[in-house]
C-alpha cells in the first residue's frame, strides 16, 4: 500500500509542494509514496506547477477506512451452477455460514445459508435432480464409466422392487435417473427405456452387452462406491445451488463505502454476513460482522501542518506516520511514535530542502523551482516575520538549481495569483481558509495576496455578508485578510459583530470594513497570536 503525502485543507503552494517534493525525496530512497491535495489548487499553485511543467497532484477526498480496507474474505463466493455438496464444503472449509454465488462473469447473483441448506436437505424434494454429471460424480465420490450429457435433469430412484415388479409397475422414461446395483434385468430394461443416467452401486461394473446397448441408446452411466441408499442419500447433494431458496437480492456493501456505515448497517439489519461488490456488481467476497476491527489503515504524511482539524477527513482513523511542519504544536496524537520534524522557519519546503542537503540526494531543476516557489510564498519574498536565514540560504541555492532570479521569478508568480476577477467572495475567502479551536469555539483565518483591493472593495458588501454566513457555522471571528507584499501591509474584513476583537487585536483606535494595516503580513505571527489574546479573554 502506497503511503499518502498531503498538507491541509485550501491547499496553497507550500502545502502542495511539500507534498510533491517529499513524495520525490522518498521515492528516491525507495518509498512508495504519493502527494495528494485535499481541495482546489489555488492561482498561485497552477502558475507554479505550470511553469515548471509538474501533473497537480491527485485529489483526496478522506482518510476513513473502506471495505477494501478491512481484511474480508476475498474467496468466499461459488458458482450459482456447482453444486450444494461443493458449496457446503467450501462454506466449511472457510469457515463461513453463508456464501456469495455468482455466475460465470462473478456478477452477484444471490446469497444461501447453512441454514437454507439445512431446511432444504430436511424439506426439499429428494428425487428432482437439476445438476450436471460432473457435480454428481462429486457429490457421491464416483467413476465415470459413459458420459453423453453435461446436464443431467431428471427423477431419481431406487430400484428397491424385485425385478419382475419394477418392469411392471415402474414406467421408466428419458427423464428418470435409476440408482440401481447389479440387478442386470433391471439395468438392461432401464437401457431400453433410455433413461437419463444409471448410477451403479456397491461398486459394479455393466457387462460387456448392456455396456454396448447403453454406449446405443446413449444412457449416462456412472459407478457409485456406495451402496444404494448412501447414494440416493448423497445424490440430492450434487443438486446445483440456486435450486434451494436462495435470497436473490441480498443486502450487499461495495468495497468502497466506509467502514463506519457498514457498522451502522449491521446494527441496523443484524445479519451476520455480507456479500462485497465492485462498481461493476462483480462479488469480491464476503463480510462478517466480526471482522470490521481487522482492517488496514492508510499510511500518511502530513507536510505544511499538524492540526487535525485542518487535515484530511476521517485522518483520526488513518496511521500518521511522519508530520512535516513549521506551525506551531496543535492537536496531534498518534498510537505509535513518529517521525515530526518540526522547524521555526518561514516554509515546509525549507524543512524539505534541508533533508535533501542531509541526505545527499540530488533536487531536480523542477523539484528546485517548486520549493522556491513555495519559500517565496509563504515568506512574501522574505518581508514577513516569519523569515529566517534559513529560508533565505535554501531558496538562494534553489534559485540557482531551478535557473532563475528570485526578484524576476517573484514579480511573475505574485502577478498571476494576485487578479481576483472571476472569483466570488467565498472561493477567494475558501482560497486559502484556516480554523482555529478556542475552547468550545472557533477562529476562522483566510489570507488572500492580491495587488487587487481595489476590486475586492467594490464589492465589500458581498464579502462582509460571506463573512456572517461563515461566522453563523459555530464561529466565534471570522476576518480576511488581503496582503499586499508591494506595500507591505494587509487591509482587514470581518464578520459584522467583529469589530471590536479586531481594533483591540490591532491596537486601532477607528477601524472599518476594510482598513490596511501597515507591516501585518503574517497569519502566523501577527494575525493569529493578536486576534488568539483578545478571544481567550471572552470565552
Amino acid at each position: 500500500m502506497s503511503t499518502f503525502i498531503f498538507g491541509h485543507k485550501n491547499p496553497d503552494t507550500d502545502t502542495v509542494v511539500s507534498s510533491i517534493a517529499l513524495s520525490y525525496l522518498l521515492n528516491e530512497e525507495g518509498k512508495n509514496t504519493i502527494p495528494k491535495v485535499l481541495g482546489h489548487i489555488n492561482q498561485e499553485t497552477a502558475f507554479v506547477l505550470n511553469y515548471f511543467g509538474v501533473t497537480p497532484p491527485d485529489y483526496l477526498n478522506d482518510t476513513k477506512v473502506r471495505i477494501k480496507d478491512i481484511k474480508y474474505n476475498k474467496r468466499a463466493f461459488i458458482n450459482e451452477q456447482d453444486s450444494i455438496y461443493n458449496a457446503f464444503n467450501f462454506m466449511q472449509k472457510q469457515n463461513i455460514t453463508a456464501i456469495p454465488l455468482v455466475d460465470s462473469k462473478k456478477q452477484l447473483k444471490g446469497l444461501v445459508t447453512l441454514k437454507e441448506i439445512a431446511k432444504y436437505l430436511i424439506n426439499g424434494n429428494k428425487e428432482e435432480i437439476d445438476t450436471t454429471y460432473d457435480n454428481i460424480l462429486a457429490s457421491i465420490n464416483g467413476t465415470t464409466c459413459l458420459k453423453f450429457d453435461d446436464n443431467i435433469v431428471g427423477r431419481a430412484m431406487v430400484a428397491s422392487y424385485q425385478s419382475k415388479t419394477f418392469q411392471e409397475e415402474v414406467k421408466l422414461t428419458s427423464k428418470d435417473i435409476l440408482i440401481v446395483g447389479d440387478r442386470y434385468k433391471i439395468i438392461e430394461y432401464a437401457l431400453k427405456s433410455k433413461v437419463k443416467l444409471i448410477i451403479l452401486t456397491g461398486s459394479h461394473v455393466l457387462p460387456l452387452k448392456l455396456y454396448k446397448l447403453a454406449q446405443k441408446n446413449k444412457v449416462n452411466v456412472i459407478i457409485s462406491s456406495h451402496n444404494s441408499l448412501d447414494t440416493a442419500t448423497k445424490i440430492i447433494l450434487s443438486n446445483k445451488i440456486i435450486s434451494i431458496n436462495i435470497n436473490t437480492k441480498p443486502i450487499m456493501v461495495h468495497n468502497r463505502d466506509y467502514r463506519t456505515d457498514f457498522i451502522s448497517l449491521a446494527h441496523k439489519i443484524g445479519h451476520t454476513n455480507y456479500p462485497v461488490v465492485n462498481s461493476k456488481m462483480e462479488c469480491l467476497g464476503l463480510i462478517k460482522v466480526t471482522s470490521i476491527d481487522n482492517y488496514t489503515p492508510q499510511d500518511v504524511i502530513l507536510v505544511d501542518h499538524n492540526s487535525l482539524s485542518q487535515s484530511a477527513i476521517g485522518i483520526e482513523e488513518a496511521n500518521i506516520v511522519e508530520i512535516i511542519d513549521h506551525h506551531n504544536l496543535a492537536n496531534s496524537s498518534t498510537t505509535t511514535p513518529i517521525n515530526f520534524h518540526c522547524m521555526p522557519v518561514g516554509c515546509t519546503s525549507t524543512i524539505i530542502y534541508n533533508m535533501f542537503k542531509d541526505r545527499k540526494v540530488t533536487i531536480p531543476k523542477h523539484i528546485a523551482g517548486l520549493m522556491l516557489s513555495a519559500i517565496l510564498s509563504d515568506t512574501l519574498i522574505f518581508k514577513s516575520p516569519t523569515t529566517t536565514e534559513d529560508d533565505i540560504f535554501a531558496a538562494t541555492k534553489l534559485a540557482k538549481l531551478a535557473k532563475v532570479k528570485i526578484d524576476d521569478y517573484a514579480y511573475l508568480m505574485f502577478k498571476a495569483s494576485s487578479s481576483v476577477k472571476g472569483l466570488t467572495p467565498r472561493d477567494l475567502i475558501n482560497q486559502d481558509f484556516k480554523t482555529y479551536s478556542i475552547g468550545n469555539a472557533s477562529l476562522g483565518i483566510s489570507q488572500v495576496i492580491t495587488m487587487d483591493f481595489e476590486e475586492i472593495k467594490a464589492n465589500m458588501d458581498e464579502y462582509i455578508k460571506t463573512l456572517d454566513e461563515i461566522k453563523s457555522t459555530n464561529y466565534l471571528c471570522v476576518v480576511l485578510f488581503i496582503t499586499d507584499i508591494y506595500q507591505n501591509g494587509s487591509y482587514v474584513i470581518y464578520n459584522s459583530n467583529s469589530k471590536n476583537i479586531i481594533a483591540e487585536a490591532f491596537d486601532l483606535d477607528n477601524i472599518e470594513e476594510g482598513t490596511f494595516i501597515p507591516e501585518l503580513v503574517s497569519r502566523k505571527k501577527q494575525m493569529l497570536p493578536s486576534i488568539l489574546e483578545v478571544m481567550n479573554k471572552r470565552v
